[in-house]
């Protein structure tokens, strides 16, 4: 797993599992620098910060500075370290940046054990090109401005493919309001929505984010979404999904949210790094969240504000919900704990330890009393989230099923007929009734690993995708499959070869 200036691993999925998987090969990296130096000025923003963002600032930013030199502002990256400017304006050959980089000793940066392979030559010359016409900062930026958030302005995001070559890895799904249509995360700079009783593909919608982690509908109908372009930044963003001038894109109808404000509606947030976790209060009115910062941001949605930001959680924070009298939040995490929290006191009533290893969701049960939480342990665990004067919940039940991790768990709150629905790396679905704390049925068939789950809002439908991108839909009541879909627009998947008796 390759690593960048932020505190997050390059995908969320080596969360998921805490071991390397398969699902980083389906990513693209940062973009990358020009591989031949511009033919006319280098520019210092538009060209070797890049450069500088990809092989430097991991080592070099204002938290490791490294050779007590930071990198991450053209200030302190001429300010210099332990020898001063590494830059010699109009001498390339007797700056310091240039020696490291091309240096075949101990001294080469970055170091072997960082990058086993030297940068490439195109690339340094890149740099030495521009030291030699001066090494100047562009114009109309300061100085000290942070060169990642600076490039992050730049940053165009690429349009999706018409025809997929490869499959789609779901880690975000949600049926509309009305039940009909299923919301999909492309890991592709999209969002697909589908209809979820034949899986034909009705709409596309072009993203900034390259990946979703999370999806909840508003009130009023529009999504919205957590949102990530791995190891570069996090957003909390809504979308009209129905909004926005349609272009014809292989046949189907496509929006560029992106530059389309009738589709990207609003931003809440926009982070250094990946949010995952997403959660609607029960009035509708706010919107909670959290991510690879460890906090946890609770939004007023009319007026886009951030209410409350607390941190407490010693990693990543991967799930989150809203209790019952939206007075306080449940969060779950990497560090093997899930916690209650009050929102007016800004702090954490109670923690629940006993995974004992990544807990990935959780949620609260409809009288607020009961947490239930899901993790790397292949258990659903259900635990006294009251209790606050002993600080620590008490586990009720352990409830096995799953026979591996278990990633994503979704609940439908009713009062008659709540549903607990889970997936994981065993390749199923499994509904529950957490009341009772029961298995009710195993949704299989599935040929990779189950990242994303969602019951439909009247309970009738559950649908689940995997790491090779088959969608199923199941009815909830009898367990009948209701439609197969593969979510990569266009995308045909080879056919399985006949066994021979």
């Amino acid at each position: 797993m390759f690593r960048t200036r932020s505190t997050c691993c390059y995908c969320i999925l080596c969360t998921f599992i805490g071991l390397a998987l398969a699902f980083l090969m389906l990513f693209a990296g940062a973009p990358a620098a020009s591989a031949q130096p511009p033919k006319g000025p280098v520019s210092f923003i538009n060209d070797v910060a890049p450069i500088l963002k990809e092989n430097c600032f991991a080592c070099h930013d204002a938290k490791k500075k490294k050779g007590k030199l930071e990198m991450t502002s053209y200030e302190s990256f001429r300010k210099g370290g332990t020898k001063d400017d590494p830059v010699l304006p109009g001498k390339s050959k007797a700056s310091v940046i240039i020696e490291v980089l091309t240096a075949t000793d101990k001294t080469r940066m970055p170091p072997k054990d960082v990058a086993p392979q030297p940068l490439a030559k195109e690339k340094i010359d890149i740099i030495a090109k521009w030291i030699d016409e001066g090494a100047k900062l562009d114009a109309g930026i300061n100085a000290k401005a942070d060169l990642v958030k600076e490039l992050r302005i730049r940053w165009k995001p690429p349009q999706p493919k018409v025809a997929y070559d490869r499959p789609a890895l779901v880690t975000a799904i949600a049926f509309t309001p009305d039940n009909k249509r299923l919301v999909l995360d492309s890991g592709n700079h999209e969002l697909t929505v589908w209809d979820a009783a034949t899986g034909k593909l009705l709409r596309r919608i072009f993203t900034r984010a390259e990946r979703a982690h999370a999806m909840v509908f508003l009130p009023d109908g529009k999504l919205a979404v957590a949102g990530s372009r791995p190891g570069q930044e996090g957003d909390v963003r809504i979308y009209n999904i129905d909004a926005g001038k349609t272009i014809d894109f292989g046949g189907v109808p496509a929006v560029d949210s992106a530059n389309d404000p009738a589709v990207m509606v609003k931003e809440l947030v926009q982070t250094d790094d990946e949010i995952f976790a997403l959660a609607l209060s029960p009035d509708g009115k706010k919107l909670a969240s959290g991510g690879c910062d460890r906090l946890v941001r609770v939004f007023d949605i009319a007026s886009g504000k951030i209410e409350h930001q607390i941190e407490n959680h010693a990693d990543w924070v991967l799930g989150v919900t809203f209790t019952p009298d939206g007075k306080g939040l449940a969060t779950s995490g990497r560090d093997k704990t899930a916690k209650v929290w009050d929102l007016a006191a800004k702090e954490s009533l109670l923690t629940f330890p006993d995974h004992g290893d990544y807990v990935f969701g959780v949620v609260i049960s409809n009288d607020g009393k009961t947490g239930i939480s899901i993790g790397s342990d292949k258990n659903v665990r259900t635990w006294q989230a009251t209790d606050a004067a002993k600080a620590i919940g008490k586990q009720l039940k352990a409830l096995s099923g799953h026979t591996d991790a278990i990633f994503r768990v979704s609940y439908r709150h009713d009062e008659k007929n709540p549903l607990l629905a889970t997936g994981g790396a065993d390749k199923t679905i499994r509904t529950w009734n957490p009341v009772a704390g029961t298995p009710l049925k195993t949704f299989s068939g599935f040929t990779d690993w189950v990242y994303a789950v969602a019951l439909s809002p009247d309970g009738q439908l559950v649908a689940g995708a995997s790491g090779n991108g088959e969608v199923k839909v199941f009815q909830t009541a009898s367990g009948n499959p209701v439609v197969s879909f593969n979510a990569a627009p266009g995308y045909t998947p080879p056919k399985t070869a006949e066994v021979k008796k």
